[in-house]
């Protein structure tokens, strides 16, 4: 039985056998052409596929406006610039685009950047008009704080209180997408419910930087032409920020791990040396964490330059402090600037690798005495370098705990 099951099943095969023999015979019949032909067509779908392109139409613009400058020929910084200006639109456009090394890091960033609001009126302009026109100021501070809001501590509220310690009558503006929020106006009410001037109010980089070097160098950025490289963005665009907030506005320009002693009232153009050379007598690097000018002041217009031209986002302190050096030893001696360098006792009285002994309690050496006397009489502040103290506590009876108890408003809230 089980022999006669395999004969009925060879039997039903046997036609679909003759079947594909049937289609193979037919298929070698066919002449070599139509192969040919027909693997012709398969490889040209193939590189179609491969290499066509879909690409999304532009919206058509216009080139970006070049600066306008001759309205101050007469300025001898414009008679002898030191370096040359910008390249035109057509040339900065073409340049190659460099890609960052770390696009991750960035990513937000430049997202953030890109979907920045587009209005007729800037609505920074007009609450910036509004506040200063409303408030009748003394002296105008400004800082920035591009980080997130959590990061906003103690030492950042209390460099607030020792600003308003020594400059009630000051108005004090901080530039800040983070702090121009609900819980930003929450942590600034002390001040405002006790008459201090303060604001926050997020940045319109469009606007803050239209018309200066910093214009050209921003577009390239959002368009992907510059490499943010590894230093913070964030950093960098505080850099330049603090530059041309005084250049449009004029006032001081404050970090906010900066502690203020006292009054600013009678500085004017200043700029203070970090590092000073005993033997030449003369400073070594400068510090742009303090800075102090009037409104179109040359010497800012020269930092913006520099910022746009040589900008690297792959070296710390390129685009800050080095940046505020370079161009100032660059100029120095040539007439039509008219700005002071300040020795380092006046904001920079401990470097960073000498802060760690102004949080200490006990070690009362020879050294520190002869600091802690030095800062009583010349400093106008003292920088904490975050980057190198943040994490260390403020112990009872150090030089840092008697600035608090000295500088403080809020003390016995």
């Amino acid at each position: 039985m089980i022999h006669a099951m395999g004969q009925s099943a060879k039997l039903s095969l046997f036609p679909v056998l003759h079947l594909k023999r049937s289609m193979l015979s037919a298929l070698f019949s066919l002449p070599t052409s139509f192969f040919a032909f027909l693997l012709l067509l398969l490889l040209s779908y193939n590189a179609f596929t491969m290499f066509s392109l879909h690409l999304n139409s532009p919206p058509l613009r216009s080139p970006p406006k070049l600066l306008n400058l001759s309205s101050s020929a007469n300025s001898p910084l414009f008679n002898n610039p030191h370096s040359p200006l910008l390249p035109n639109s057509t040339q900065s456009l073409s340049l190659s685009i460099q890609r960052p090394k770390r696009v991750k890091k960035h990513k937000r960033g430049l997202r953030s950047l890109r979907s920045e609001p587009r209005s007729p009126v800037s609505l920074f302009h007009s609450r910036l008009k509004a506040f200063f026109n409303t408030s009748s100021c003394q002296m105008r501070f400004f800082m920035t704080w591009i980080s997130p809001l959590k990061s906003f501590g103690e030492r950042e509220l209390f460099s607030i209180e020792s600003l308003f310690k020594s400059h009630p009558d000051a108005c004090l503006v901080i530039v800040s997408k983070s702090l121009d929020s609900h819980t930003g106006s929450s942590i600034l009410k002390p001040f405002v419910s006790n008459g201090f001037r303060v604001m926050a109010i997020a940045p319109d980089f469009g606007y803050i930087f239209k018309d200066t070097h910093a214009e050209l160098w921003f577009n390239r950025l959002k368009e992907g032409n510059v490499n943010p490289g590894e230093v913070s963005l964030g950093q960098n665009l505080s850099n330049l920020l603090r530059l041309v907030l005084l250049y449009k506005f004029g006032g001081t320009y404050i970090d906010l791990d900066v502690i203020v002693l006292k009054s600013f009232s009678k500085l004017r153009n200043t700029i203070g040396a970090q590092n000073f050379d005993v033997r030449t007598r003369k400073w070594s690097r400068l510090n742009n964490a303090v800075l102090i000018f009037d409104k179109k002041h040359p010497l800012l217009f020269k930092f913006i330059e520099e910022f746009a031209l040589t900008f690297d986002g792959n070296k710390w302190g390129h685009n800050g402090p080095y940046l505020i050096s370079r161009v100032v030893s660059r100029l120095n001696g040539r007439p039509g600037f008219n700005f002071t360098v300040l020795p380092p006792s006046a904001f920079y009285p401990v470097d960073w690798r000498g802060i760690r002994g102004l949080f200490r309690d006990g070690i009362r050496s020879k050294w520190l005495v002869n600091k802690m006397e030095q800062i009583r009489k010349e400093s106008f502040a003292v920088h904490l370098w975050n980057k190198h103290s943040r994490e260390l506590k403020v112990v009872k009876g150090s030089f840092v705990d008697s600035i608090i108890s000295s500088c403080c408003i809020f003390c016995n809230t």
